[in-house]
């Protein structure tokens, strides 16, 4: 009934004193006002998704074309910088990677599943890294990129360092992105267990009327700030915040730049915890060598997970499938596990569940997949995993994973002292011999047999493991000169 003739019949019923059918006619139309509300909702919903998805069509497509551009010039030799490409493919995964991550950090958040870790982190180091993340983007835009730390910052303190990172990232992306000229400033303050950090730029500003709306899903700001993105950023951003147990603030002008600062309590830990290197700085661990299991249907994922762990000092055993995983846990009797969730057959739960009644809690279990951690079965006796890994994950942060679930101890990581501090003099003897010849090799630029060389000083054992390392990062980059001064410096110990 159009709502015209609905009020003129209301109004003559109440005239007439029909104040049951008026009643009636009432709530209907309360009803049908309330429904053409909600289809009003809908559709401007509906056509920001629609926005949205084509937004994310052209995220999706630019870096896709960078991977599938490098890897066609890899596979045929083209390519003149391996490691340049190696940089671009994985940068553009990465990027990937943060929408998927988004996309679903938006479902969770809106159906209320997004589960916080509570870890210890290295605080001033942690923001070194995410401000170095920018570094590149910042001076190819000819903007200053400030970090600003007090003195009196916490060296450790306790958060969700996956959720406080993705924070900082999507405030700091922001700001570069819509700063032209000038700077862009993380500052953090600290006191009473309370961290504020503060994004501040010189940009292009945000218009009063777009400060509210830029914080809703599939949203961006008006024609001044319409640039290249999704519009889920500082949707997600303000989400985590408030799950956090913090707030967000913005304050703007337009063409006055932009500050945005977020409040999130951060505990101390009571005592400092073991430290571990980073996959960029670690060398091998100490003690015996452990045997590690990798479950995975894929095979070009147990060969890349190989090729990363086994330099490392691991002795990794690989197998396609649940059977031939089971029957090789109980015959080589590894230290961990690493499965893999979804498989043909056999889930890697079942496997789990598997080995943990037939091997107990002896042996870890990380299981690594591209679902969710709460998508496995309860287990009627515990759960069967030791430690869950999203796909994808970055290398350093598995090694973490695993570093953590074995108790690991390492050697002193590469780069954490200066290229001149001394090496021990247990290298002396067996490593002199080696480190005189990789110094001669340099001097005629004889690649292969350096190669060879550090080879068989890292086989010496973990005392020259880390030098071998260090060594083979300055022939990766050509740095034949800080090799050459490696190499001498060890010599004369």
């Amino acid at each position: 009934m159009p709502d015209n003739a609905a009020r003129t019949l209301l109004e003559w019923l109440q005239q007439r004193g029909e104040s049951a059918h008026a009643g009636t006619l009432a709530a209907l139309l309360d009803e049908y006002a309330a429904l053409a509300r909600a289809k009003e909702a809908a559709e401007a919903a509906n056509e920001a998704k629609t926005r949205f998805l084509a937004s994310v069509s052209h995220e999706i497509r630019s870096p896709l074309n960078a991977i599938y551009g490098y890897a066609q010039l890899l596979e045929r030799g083209d390519g003149r910088d391996g490691v340049q490409a190696g940089k671009v493919i994985r940068r553009s995964a990465e990027h990937l990677s943060n929408l998927v991550e988004g996309l679903l950090d938006i479902a969770q958040v809106e159906s209320g599943s997004l589960k916080l870790a509570r870890d210890t982190i290295r605080f001033p180091a942690f923001l070194e890294q995410v401000a170095a993340m920018f570094e590149p983007q910042a001076a190819m835009k000819g903007l200053a990129l400030r970090l600003d730390l007090p003195p009196t910052l916490p060296e450790y303190v306790r958060t969700d360092p996956k959720r406080l990172r993705q924070v900082l990232i999507n405030l700091l992306s922001n700001a570069i992105k819509f700063t032209d000229h000038g700077e862009v400033a993380l500052k953090v303050h600290y006191r009473n267990e309370l961290a504020t950090f503060e994004v501040a730029d010189s940009g292009i500003g945000i218009a009063p009327a777009d400060i509210e709306r830029i914080l809703l899903p599939f949203e961006r700001g008006g024609s001044a700030t319409e640039r290249a993105g999704i519009g889920l950023g500082l949707a997600i951003t303000q989400a985590l915040v408030h799950i956090m147990g913090g707030e967000l603030r913005i304050e703007s002008k337009p063409d006055e730049g932009s500050r945005f600062i977020v409040r999130l309590m951060l505990s101390q830990p009571l005592s400092p915890p073991a430290d571990w290197p980073g996959h960029e700085d670690a060398g091998f661990y100490l003690g015996r060598e452990r045997r590690l299991l990798l479950i995975d249907d894929d095979p070009a994922h147990r060969a890349a997970l190989r090729a990363l762990l086994e330099p490392r000092g691991f002795a990794v055993l690989t197998a396609a499938g649940g059977e031939e995983g089971l029957a090789l846990a109980a015959s080589a009797q590894p230290d961990l596990v690493l499965l893999d969730v979804s498989m043909p057959g056999i889930s890697g739960w079942e496997i789990a569940a598997t080995l943990r009644r037939r091997h107990g809690a002896a042996l870890r279990i990380v299981m690594l997949s591209g679902e969710l951690p709460d998508s496995g079965p309860d287990q009627p006796g515990g759960p069967s995993a030791d430690g869950f890994v999203t796909k994808p994950f970055a290398f350093d942060h598995l090694l973490g994973v695993i570093s953590e679930a074995l108790g690991l101890e390492w050697a002193q990581a590469r780069g954490t002292a200066g290229e001149g501090t001394p090496l021990p003099v247990l290298l002396a003897a067996e490593a002199q011999p080696h480190l005189a010849e990789i110094a001669r090799l340099v001097r005629i630029g004889h690649v292969r047999a350096i190669e060879a060389r550090i080879d068989a000083l890292a086989a010496l054992g973990p005392d020259t493991a880390a030098l071998a390392e260090r060594m083979r990062s300055h022939l990766d980059a050509f740095d034949l000169k800080a090799l050459a001064a490696l190499a001498t410096a060890g010599g004369e110990q």
